[in-house]
């Protein structure tokens, strides 16, 4: 079994995807596979990518990035799993720091690191509600996401016992994945940046404004489950209604009653809920 699987979900990226591969393949660790997962794409990605020697290329009809790791995740081979999402790009001695922390850290089964942030062309600091960290991390998760998946390798296992990312979700699939994780696994995290993360651009789900929306059924969820404690249900509760509360208000100031209503009626009936 080689060490690790590396897994880029892409769709009609290809410039920026020849960047991500050739940050994979300028790696220091050398033991790892590179899979492809083309989500459909109509450019030039698959006459490109599909008979490149160093890559696993895969392509499936447009399901959504949540599809598309899984699919690269079920066709993994590795005893780790990391991702690049295609407009990202790692630096070098990205795996090799991960794969050391993972050997002096046998317990720890997710591991990330810090990033550097380039929005629109310029180097940018992180807000101080973005800063990462590892450890026990749920409740530190709850108001936006914390780990990247650019910058996360995670132990085969843990997709094993847990479960793939959630695809209904057309986007905060990983704030969604984290949160079912982080109760579970103590995070681990490498203080260095370990990959350029980059922003600004139009296409980037991370700019679609419903994403609240998903984040309430994230948090719905989390509140039904069983083995989450008391105090780490208090907070998602707090959390799940104040998102509530802005999404009725949002809703209706753009004029969409029934949306709004139905964000109401959620509101009301966590207002009484009883953990």
């Amino acid at each position: 079994m080689m060490k690790v699987s590396v897994i880029i979900p892409t769709y009609n990226r290809l410039e920026k995807l020849k960047r991500a591969v050739d940050s994979i393949l300028e790696q220091t660790y050398k033991d790892f596979e590179l899979i492809i997962v083309d989500d459909g794409s109509t450019d030039k990605t698959k006459e490109y990518f599909e008979n490149f020697d160093a890559v696993k290329y895969i392509y499936q009809e447009n399901k959504g990035v949540s599809s598309a790791r899984n699919t690269g995740i079920k066709a993994s081979e590795g005893e780790w799993l990391s991702f690049l999402d295609s407009d990202d790009e790692w630096l070098p001695r990205k795996l090799e720091k991960q794969i050391e922390f993972a050997e002096n850290n046998e317990n720890i089964k997710i591991i990330h690191s810090n990033e550097i942030w380039i929005r629109n062309g310029v180097r940018v600091n992180e807000m101080n509600k973005h800063k990462k960290l590892g450890g026990w991390i749920y409740q530190n998760s709850l108001p936006l996401c914390l780990i990247s998946p650019s910058a996360v390798i995670i132990h085969s296992s843990v997709f094993n016992e847990k479960g793939l990312f959630d695809e209904t979700y057309p986007y905060a699939e990983d704030y969604d994945l984290w949160l079912r994780l982080t109760p579970y696994y103590e995070i681990g995290f490498i203080e260095e940046p370990l990959i350029k993360k980059y922003g600004g651009d139009e296409d980037q789900l991370s700019r679609n404004w419903g994403l609240d929306e998903y984040r309430v059924k994230s948090l719905e969820k989390m509140i039904k489950n069983p083995d989450l404690n008391i105090g780490d249900k208090e907070k998602t509760l707090l959390l799940l209604k104040k998102k509530l509360k802005i999404l009725e208000k949002g809703y209706r100031k753009h004029n969409r009653i029934k949306l709004a209503d139905e964000f109401k009626e959620k509101l009301e009936y966590y207002l009484n809920y009883s953990l």
